[in-house]
C-alpha cells in the first residue's frame, strides 16, 4: 500500500510544486515507484514543472468523473521509468474534486505504488483540504519570514483535526517542516528568521532547509526538478530531503553564510 504525502503550506508562493515535482523525483529516483498529483484545479503548473505540459491528454477530474481510466491519465516521466504524474484540471472548478474521487483514484493507486505525493493548493481552499485529508505525512514548506510561518502553524491545526487519520482515531499524519529560500547572509543581517526561530514557533521535525538560489527558478523554467542539478546547493539539499525522509542520518547544511576568499574580502565580491 502506497504511503500518501501531502506537500502542504498555509502562504502562496513559498516552492510547493517545486518541492512537490523534487521530492517525487527523488523517492524515484531510489527506486520506489511514485505517483505525483497535482491538487491545484484550475490552475495546474506542476505539468509545466515537471516538463510534461505538451503531454497531457486526459487529467486528474477526468479520471474522478469517468471520463478516463487512471492509466490513461498518468504520464509517466522520460527521465526516471518510476515516476508518473497526474495533472490537474485547468478548466473545472475545484469542487469537482470530491472525497468519494479522489479516495477512489489514491486507493487505486495504491495498489501498485509505493509513495503518491500531493501537490496541494495553499491555505484552506476545498482542494488543499482535500489533499490533507487523505495525507499520511505532511510536508510543511515555509519561508523564513513571519507570515508564512504563522499561516504553516494554522496548517498544523487543520492536519491534526481534519484528516481521515484523525476521523478514525489512527496514528496522527507525520509532519515535516521544510524551509525554503533560505538566506544566510539575511538572517546574520536580522532581515530573516533563523531556522532555531521558525522551529521554535512550528516546533515540528525539520526535513531540510533549501538554500536561496537562482538554480531553482532555472530549473522551473526548464521543466526540469531542481534535484537533478546536482551541481546546485537547492539540488543537493533536496537530495538530502530525501535521504532524511527514507530514514538515513544526514547533517543539515546550507546554514551557515559561507565566508568570503581573500579577494571577496578585499574587493565585496
Amino acid at each position: 500500500m502506497a504511503r500518501t504525502i501531502v506537500v502542504t503550506s498555509g502562504k502562496g508562493g513559498v516552492g510547493k510544486t517545486t518541492t512537490s515535482a523534487a521530492i517525487a523525483m527523488g523517492l524515484a529516483q531510489r527506486g520506489n515507484r511514485t505517483a505525483v498529483i497535482d491538487f491545484d484545479v484550475g490552475l495546474r503548473n506542476l505539468d509545466l514543472v515537471m516538463g510534461c505540459e505538451r503531454r497531457v491528454v486526459y487529467d486528474f477530474v477526468n479520471v474522478i468523473t469517468g471520463e478516463a481510466s487512471l492509466n490513461q491519465a498518468l504520464i509517466r516521466d522520460k527521465r526516471c521509468d518510476d515516476l508518473y504524474i497526474l495533472p490537474a484540471s485547468q478548466t473545472r472548478d475545484k469542487d469537482a474534486l470530491t472525497r468519494e474521487g479522489v479516495a477512489k483514484v489514491l486507493d487505486e493507486l495504491g495498489k501498485t505504488f509505493d509513495y503518491i505525493v500531493c501537490d496541494s493548493p495553499a491555505g484552506i481552499e476545498h482542494g488543499a483540504t482535500m489533499a490533507m485529508y487523505f495525507a499520511d505525512d505532511a510536508i510543511v514548506v515555509t519561508n523564513p519570514e513571519v507570515s508564512s510561518v504563522r499561516d504553516s502553524d494554522r496548517m498544523l491545526g487543520i492536519l491534526a483535526s481534519k484528516s481521515r487519520r484523525a476521523e478514525n482515531a489512527e496514528e496522527p499524519i507525520r509532519e515535516y517542516l521544510l524551509l525554503t529560500r533560505y538566506a544566510p547572509e539575511r538572517v546574520a543581517k536580522g532581515e530573516m528568521l533563523s531556522v532555531d526561530d521558525v522551529q521554535e514557533i512550528l516546533s515540528l521535525k525539520l526535513l531540510g532547509v533549501i538554500p536561496e538560489s537562482a538554480d531553482v527558478l532555472d530549473a522551473s523554467n526548464k521543466g526540469e526538478p531542481v534535484i537533478l542539478n546536482q551541481q546546485s546547493d537547492a539540488g543537493q539539499a533536496y537530495a538530502d530531503v530525501i535521504s532524511r525522509y527514507l530514514g538515513d542520518e544526514v547533517p543539515h547544511r546550507f546554514l551557515e553564510a559561507r565566508k568570503k576568499g581573500l579577494f571577496g574580502r578585499l574587493f565585496g565580491g
